[in-house]
């Protein structure tokens, strides 16, 4: 069993939308770099409802760019726990991200988009009070991982820029 631990959040005072994902994946992890993995949709589908349109191909700088200056923010709900492989099913011993503080001290986020059903439900066991703050729109998104195979290209984005947009 592996010990992860998550990034630091990509957030600037102008983010007016913070995405979460649950915990990064072997790929990502190994690299440093949030949706590391090539078949991972999150990137096409931020680089099409920004209009940069070849996002997934271009250095991690500029993603992280991208997603500053178009107000997103990244970070993950878990902090660190023991899994082996990158499936969220066998995240174990997990300890949350302190997300209220990061809201107190990123008072413009006002959206929070949780990626995937692992995301969603670390949400809602931790932080049920920030699902009944009523300034907080919360919104579970369609996970961009390729172990999602439920939903193909064109659900996802439609389901991403109706929230994002």
């Amino acid at each position: 069993m592996s010990k992860c631990l998550s990034f630091k959040p990509q957030i600037n005072k102008k983010s007016k939308i913070l995405i979460l994902g649950s915990m990064p994946g072997i790929k990502s992890l190994n690299e440093q770099q949030y949706y590391a993995h090539p078949q991972n949709r999150f990137w096409k589908i931020i680089g099409l409802l920004t209009g940069n349109k070849d996002l997934e191909k271009t250095d991690y700088k500029n993603k992280i760019e991208v997603i500053l200056n178009n107000n997103f923010a990244l970070w993950d709900i878990i902090k660190q726990c023991s899994r082996d492989g990158s499936l969220d099913s066998a995240i174990q011993n997990e300890t949350p991200n302190n997300i209220p503080k990061l809201l107190e001290k990123f008072p413009n986020i006002k959206i929070i988009c949780l990626n995937g059903n692992k995301a969603y439900s670390a949400f809602k066991k931790y932080f049920p009070e920030l699902l009944a703050n009523p300034n907080l729109r919360i919104y579970k998104m369609p996970s961009t991982s390729p172990a999602n195979a439920r939903f193909q290209m064109p659900e996802l984005i439609k389901e991403w820029k109706d929230v994002l947009n």
